[in-house]
C-alpha cells in the first residue's frame, strides 16, 4: 500500500510540473484543509496557479518522500526564478533555491488535508546576500 502511496503521489506532482492542474480532480478531495485552513479543491487549485504565475518555472522536485499509512511526508528542493513578489519579498527576478517540507493525509485515494512549511529563511539569506 505504502508503495502504491508513493506512486499516486508522484503521479500528483506529474501533473504539477506539466501543468494539468485541471487533473487535480483525481488527486485532491472536493475540500481539504491546507495548513489548517480548510478550502475547496478549486481554491487549492487557484492557490496552485498563483505560485505557477508567479514562477513560470517552478518545478516540484521531491527529494524525500516517506509513505506509510495513508500519509506522505516529502522534502521538495526548488530550483527556481520568481518575476517579482514572491513569499512576501522583493524577488525581481533573482534565482532562488529553496525546500519545502510538506505533509499529506491522503483519504480515498486522493488528498485530504496539506500541512506546508516553506524555508523562508534560506530565501531571505539569499535575497540579502544578493543585496
Amino acid at each position: 500500500m505504502d508503495t502504491d502511496l508513493e506512486t499516486r503521489y508522484r503521479a500528483y506532482l506529474d501533473a504539477l510540473n506539466e501543468r494539468r492542474l485541471d487533473d487535480l480532480v483525481g488527486f485532491v478531495h472536493d475540500e481539504l484543509t491546507y495548513n489548517g485552513t480548510p478550502m475547496t479543491r478549486r481554491e487549492y487549485q487557484d492557490l496552485l496557479a498563483a505560485d505557477i504565475a508567479a514562477v513560470p518555472d517552478l518545478v516540484y522536485d521531491a527529494r524525500i518522500v516517506v509513505a506509510d499509512g495513508n500519509r506522505v511526508a516529502c522534502r521538495l528542493l526548488f530550483d527556481c526564478t520568481p518575476r517579482s513578489e514572491f513569499l512576501g519579498f522583493a524577488v525581481d527576478g533573482r534565482r532562488l533555491v529553496f525546500a519545502e517540507h510538506v505533509f499529506y493525509a491522503f483519504r480515498d485515494g486522493r488528498i485530504a488535508a496539506v500541512s506546508s512549511l516553506i524555508d523562508r529563511a534560506a530565501v531571505e539569506e539569499q535575497l540579502r546576500a544578493a543585496d
